[in-house]
């Protein structure tokens, strides 16, 4: 009885533990030790759990503008390390360096976030990590 009861715990707590894991997998995004680096205007910004999102417009070389959404950690870490909601709202210009998805559609995992809009007092020109973590 002892054993089936110890079974049934270990496979309760791995089965719970799966979910969490898949769900914070950053395998659907290309080579995690590069970069890509772009700027544009901050369309949109969710502060959510688990993860929080700009959407960020980018213009091309031609001068189209392509919307790009970008996956942050959740609002409690990126709050941890420092940055701060109104470091970065809709209008602000940024740049950012994160990693783009496998599948090549306009998303990527965010890493690092330098608001460029002029305003000291909200962190311009300070680099602040977006993925809670260092960047990863």
């Amino acid at each position: 009885m002892l054993v089936r009861f110890l079974s049934l715990t270990i496979m309760s707590a791995a089965l719970s533990v799966m979910p969490a894991l898949a769900h914070h997998s950053h395998g659907n995004y290309e080579d995690l030790s590069k970069w890509t680096a772009m700027q544009g205007t901050v369309k949109e910004v969710h502060w959510l759990v688990p993860h929080s999102w700009i959407y960020l417009d980018v213009k091309d070389a031609k001068g189209e503008v392509t919307t790009w959404a970008l996956e942050a950690a959740g609002r409690l870490a990126i709050e941890s390390v420092g940055v701060k909601r109104e470091d970065v709202k809709p209008g602000d210009t940024i740049k950012v360096r994160c990693h783009k998805l496998r599948d090549g559609a306009n998303g990527c995992l965010l890493g690092f976030v330098t608001p460029t809009h002029g305003d000291v007092a909200r962190g311009n020109g300070v680099e602040k990590d977006w993925d809670g973590g260092g960047g990863r």
